[in-house]
């Protein structure tokens, strides 16, 4: 049975969807010796898939790994970076930093903290991070100022964000200091920047942003720049969590 090479590096551990279109487009992958172009099918049964030379397949496939990091300050959400910026690969085990396909699943932007997900299913990635799904994600957020009842209720309602309205979030008041707020949202989508544009949005800029959780997966004592294994639990929580999305959906 044929299917597109994207789909097929992301299922065999490769890559996300996204990192193999850009293998395909950097002419790294060939199909029975010829130089592959994206949207290119082929057979696995049938035909020789290459990766810089090497073959690739289901049985070449290395072990799956579903891991958890308490992503620190300043480090990137990236395989690598042309920059030389630390990347939350730099921060794995050695064994798993290169040709196991393990990368991160969406982003915290550098100025951001807390609860990341990396693994090398890419399939179990494409579908996080699909649009049609919205799996909660939970964040402590420092903002400045006091928000009023006002403010919170209209970040709870979803404003407008470059001409579409964000959904629906959960947003309370957690502590107050006298010249911020500590608030906690759970977000069922997310577009680039969110909170703090929200937030920004709202007279009310975010001066710490710090993700405490990914659907029912917790950072709980998980220390800054450590990483461990998800639970058997914890990944089948978060597979029937894309099912259970589908009827937050329906009811928005």
């Amino acid at each position: 049975m044929t299917e597109r090479l994207q789909k097929l590096l992301s299922q065999w551990g490769v890559a996300s969807r996204r990192q193999a279109e850009a293998l395909i487009q950097a002419g790294r992958v060939k199909v029975n010796g010829t130089v592959a172009h994206l949207g290119q099918k082929a057979d696995p049964n049938l035909d020789a898939i290459t990766l810089d030379n090497h073959p690739l397949g289901p049985k070449n496939r290395p072990a799956q790994f579903y891991l958890l990091l308490n992503k620190p300050l300043g480090v990137v959400c990236t395989c690598d970076d042309p920059w030389g910026r630390s990347t939350v690969l730099d921060l794995l085990p050695p064994p798993l930093r290169s040709g196991q396909g393990i990368h991160p699943v969406g982003r915290l932007d550098a100025n951001s903290t807390g609860a990341l997900i990396l693994t090398n299913d890419g399939e179990l990635t494409y579908r996080l991070t699909h649009p049609r799904h919205h799996i909660p994600k939970t964040y402590r957020v420092w903002v400045q100022g006091h928000p009023s009842r006002h403010a919170l209720a209209q970040w709870q309602q979803g404003i407008t964000l470059e001409g579409r309205p964000t959904l629906p979030a959960t947003v309370r008041q957690v502590t107050q200091r006298p010249d911020r707020t500590e608030l906690e949202v759970v977000l069922r989508e997310g577009r680039k920047r969110q909170i703090r544009r929200v937030a920004e949005a709202l007279g009310h800029p975010v001066v710490k942003l710090h993700r405490i959780a990914i659907g029912s997966v917790y950072l709980a004592s998980l220390m800054p720049g450590n990483v461990r294994d998800l639970t058997k639990h914890e990944v089948n929580a978060l597979k029937s969590g894309l099912i259970n999305a589908d009827s937050f959906l329906k009811s928005h």
